[in-house]
């Protein structure tokens, strides 16, 4: 397994960005995605998408408004 750490970005207004050379995306049950290769997607968090768990562009239509602010989290107990 690769050391390159795996970027992921919240994006204001729109999905989650994941980017990265290793990373796999599964279902409930445990079953992987075929990303065929992709180094990069983005996870719908409108719940718009027509290709769940995917983003599909739909958030600008349904006009989703979410905006994130980075924070640190309380340490781990």
């Amino acid at each position: 397994m690769s050391d390159e750490k795996v970027k992921i970005t919240i994006r204001n207004n729109g999905p989650i960005r994941v980017e990265g050379a290793n990373f796999e995306v599964l279902d409930a049950a445990g079953n992987a995605f075929n990303l065929n290769g992709r180094t990069a997607i983005s996870i719908c968090r409108c719940g718009a998408s027509k290709k769940q768990p995917f983003c599909d562009g739909a958030h600008g239509e349904c006009q989703f408004h979410s905006e994130v602010q980075a924070y640190e989290l309380p340490l781990k107990k």
